[in-house]
């Protein structure tokens, strides 16, 4: 039972260090448990230190371990001996790093724990990204690849697999997985056998732990075996099914567009056949017509591989297929999201699950729907109530998805699409979506750069609601200032500032930046926007008397 897996030459002069990073809540203290169980049951010493997260799915727990190479002396000059072990490890010294989070695995590497002479290490490529990856409004993500590159580097021989993958399919938990990582290995002197009976058999929990732990091993068994220690592998099991093709350009509009676009623009157009119909999908196609004719016309040669008519052909479609209270429930009452529920859920075929969605659409979601002159009727009724220190008006609706009742009234508001050419904000967004296609396209016949760099400025728009608004209104203000108002020396300054002001608003949400990058060129702030102050009586209290008394 004590045979060694495919491990290296046992070093008996030393213990066979290993370390153990997990998030908050992942198991990590159960792998610890297992780990020194399997090391009493064959007979060898060992010790386990814990070093906790602040909270819960938020900080890093890690787990250092120390075993004895060889088992304890039972008779002898050495009977009764145990080694002594570090509480810490050394940097440099440890054998094995095993983790559940890329980031955190590059994070133990770049601070010296591991070495390239002497460690191995195992990661998830998984990510469980940070507070400051999420804050940006652009994309704040640290780059996976740079992630893996610096576990390539510190280490003798590392293996990166999903675990996040591997325990959903499995339906378990994280710490089965990073045991049969461990076990495969070959670190640790222990054979298969010895893993498998800590965790245990005849219940429903030990048998997906199994599962987890089967699945794992196997993976960096066969990584090991064949030697492809540089790329991530990616389980995805149980096999999912086809993924459907994707969507191709219609052929009358394929000619006009060149074959390198036609991915992009066929997702595009796809996107808003689903999200309206074919009018509007051609609507869509006619825009990027006009950006196409620019740009042919600046860059006859094609040198920039026409990049400003591929950003215009993502970030128009995004802006045409804005959010609303109509695509809101029709993506809340698809079969494939009750379907993904039921995945993430575990819940298996006999099992009851309920679904309750939250909604609280405010005035200017519902007037959104209204001819211009009901929504304007709505918009100042809610406007006086504001004024008069109230807050904004909305509706905190709680619908059973999985009921009847709750999925006709999903399906009644996700069939009202047919209203949304009729309504005011339809109006709008096309009038601003216009007043940005306008820009680009006149900026391109004077400047490639420039339009390729508002044609960028599309990034500006994310999400519902207040946050859609306030990203409307930063392109416009550079709209307005950068590409006609201020002047500036040369046309590359322009696309300069307008990338500056750009990449500002993306990396701040609150704005400052972005009002410095735009005083820095002579350009306006954004104007103020009006907030209302709202005084409340406080009554006096004993240590405060009240005035006059």
């Amino acid at each position: 039972m004590n045979a060694t897996p495919m491990n290296d030459a046992v070093n008996t002069d030393r213990p066979i260090c290993l370390l153990v990073c997990a998030l908050g809540g992942e198991g990590g203290g159960v792998l610890a448990d297992w780990l020194v169980e399997v090391a009493r049951r064959a007979g060898h010493a060992a010790q386990s230190t814990s070093i906790p997260g602040v909270a819960q799915r938020t900080g890093a727990t890690t787990y250092y371990l120390e075993f004895a190479p060889q088992p304890l002396a039972l008779s002898g000059p050495n009977a009764g001996r145990r080694p002594v072990f570090s509480l810490y490890p050394v940097p440099g010294q440890v054998d094995l790093l095993v983790s559940s989070e890329l980031l955190e695995t590059a994070r133990q590497v770049s601070l010296g724990v591991t070495s390239p002479e002497r460690s191995r290490v195992i990661s998830s490529s998984a990510r469980a990204l940070t507070t400051a990856e999420r804050m940006p409004l652009g994309d704040g993500r640290l780059d996976s690849a740079r992630l893996a590159e610096v576990i390539r580097q510190g280490s003798r021989e590392h293996q990166l697999l999903d675990m996040a993958a591997l325990t959903q399919s499995a339906g378990t938990v994280v710490s089965a997985v990073m045991l049969g990582a461990v076990a495969a290995s070959g670190v640790l002197p222990f054979g298969r056998d010895l893993y498998e009976a800590v965790i245990g058999s005849g219940n429903k929990a030990a048998d997906a732990s199994r599962r987890g732990f089967a699945a794992a091993y196997a993976q960096v068994q066969r990584q090991r075996a064949q030697g492809e220690a540089l790329r991530a592998i990616v389980a995805a099991a149980p096999v999912a099914a086809a993924q459907p093709a994707a969507p191709a350009l219609p052929e009358a509009a394929a000619g006009r567009f060149p074959a390198a676009l036609h991915p992009l623009i066929a997702l595009g157009h796809a996107r808003l056949v689903e999200y309206q119909d074919a009018g509007y999908a051609a609507l869509y196609l006619e825009r990027l017509q006009q950006v196409l004719d620019a740009e042919r016309a600046a860059d006859p040669h094609a040198a920039q591989s026409f990049a400003l008519t591929r950003e215009m052909a993502r970030w128009l479609a995004l802006w045409m297929a804005f959010d609303d209270i109509v695509r809101v429930a029709d993506l809340k009452r698809r079969a494939d999201r009750l379907a993904r529920i039921r995945r993430e859920a575990r819940a298996g075929d006999g099992d009851v699950v309920q679904v309750w969605d939250h909604f609280k659409p405010g005035i200017p979601e519902i007037a959104g729907l209204l001819p211009a002159g009901l929504d304007g009727a709505l918009q100042r009724w809610d406007t006086r109530r504001q004024q008069r220190g109230r807050k904004p008006w909305s509706l905190a609706l709680r619908l059973g998805t999985h009921t009847l009742r709750g999925a006709l009234a999903l399906r009644t508001l996700s069939a009202l699409r047919a209203l949304r050419p009729h309504g005011q904000r339809w109006a709008e967004e096309q009038a601003l979506i216009g007043r940005w296609l306008a820009a680009v396209v006149d900026a391109t016949g004077r400047d490639w750069a420039v339009g390729h760099e508002l044609a960028l400025c599309g990034r500006l728009l994310k999400g519902y609601g207040s946050t859609h608004e306030r990203g409307r209104a930063t392109l416009l203000h550079v709209l307005d200032e950068l590409a006609q108002r201020v002047p500036f020396a040369s046309q590359a300054e322009r696309a300069a500032a307008i990338a500056r002001a750009r990449n500002a608003a993306l990396a701040d949400d609150s704005g400052r930046a972005l009002d410095q990058a735009l005083v820095s060129v002579g350009a306006a702030p954004r104007p103020l926007r009006e907030q209302p102050i709202r005084f409340v009586r406080r009554r006096p209290t004993a240590a405060q008397p009240a005035a006059g008394s």
